[in-house]
């Protein structure tokens, strides 16, 4: 083989090793470019993922447990310091037996679907220690309020547990506190909507709704804040309760019989000045079932 040959031969070689590092710099840097795409895919997804399940609770979940002070001030409202639960069971789109045959459960992953029929009449009978109090539950005006406390009530949520405080300045009785029986209780997991929307005062921020109170009435607690509502409740048993209409934020969702009323005048003129809130039953008065009974 002559010299001339060789020198080409080793041009060739030469050339297609250059020409296979090229390629193979290419395709690496391609592979570098669609990895990059990838990564900063991924980052810009999972920043859109923390925007949209970020959420600040301290308007939903409230620790207000605050003595009572004057009356229609923030400190001897109704409030609700219900929070998240850290084990949920079951998840949001189960409904619970009608009958109320389900195996009690007071964690929840979010809030209920509907799980009622609004044309039907429901009614709230409470069994308590003290004698059964019954109320027609508003599903025309409050059917979210509503589905809310029935789902709960077939749940089990509210058996066993206690009238945690009566307070006579405001004529309210307090319940609706599974895990501790108490204003602090964590609640089911979850928050509901206000019905109506409520408006908040330009000079105060405060939710401001257009409820007015009397005795008898059957009332969803709240923390501060719009659509801070989850579990606990108050009974109005006299007329002070109309303190709270300055507010009126604190929904309205069924009305108790006279029967039912000297059932709650009876609760709450058990007052004793003791606890978080200023007062308590002076011996302990258990709601022992919630039936909801439809027609």
């Amino acid at each position: 083989m002559t010299n001339e040959k060789r020198e080409r031969q080793r041009a060739n070689r030469e050339s297609s090793r250059v020409e296979a590092a090229r390629e193979q710099q290419t395709v690496q840097s391609r592979r570098r470019f669609i990895y990059g795409g990838l990564l900063l895919l991924v980052l810009l997804l999972g920043g859109a993922v923390f925007v949209l399940t970020s959420d600040d609770d301290s308007d939903t979940a409230g620790t207000d447990t605050t003595a009572s002070g004057s009356a229609g001030s923030d400190t001897d409202t109704p409030s609700d310091s219900d929070a998240a639960t850290d084990t949920p069971t079951p998840t949001a789109t189960e409904c619970p037996a009608a009958d109320g045959s389900s195996v009690r459960t007071i964690d929840f992953a979010g809030p209920h679907p509907v799980c009622i029929d609004p044309s039907q009449t429901h009614v709230a009978v409470f069994d308590t220690s003290e004698g059964e109090i019954r109320v027609a539950l508003d599903t025309e005006n409050t059917p979210l309020t509503v589905n809310n406390f029935v789902t709960l009530a077939r749940w089990g949520y509210y058996d066993d547990t206690t009238i945690f405080r009566t307070d006579p300045s405001i004529d309210i009785i307090q319940g609706g506190s599974p895990h501790t029986n108490s204003p602090s209780d964590p609640g089911p997991g979850y928050t509901i909507t206000d019905e109506p929307t409520f408006d908040l005062d330009a000079t105060t921020g405060q939710v401001i709704g257009p409820y007015r109170y009397e005795p008898g009435q059957l009332v969803m607690a709240r923390s501060a804040g719009p659509n801070a509502a989850s579990a606990q409740f108050f009974f109005t048993t006299g007329t002070n309760a109309a303190l709270l209409d300055g507010q009126g934020s604190y929904v309205v969702f069924g009305d108790t019989d006279d029967s039912g009323l000297s059932v709650l005048q009876e609760i709450i003129g058990l007052h004793a000045a003791t606890g978080s809130l200023g007062g308590a039953p002076s011996r302990e008065v258990t709601i022992n079932s919630v039936v909801i009974e439809v027609s």
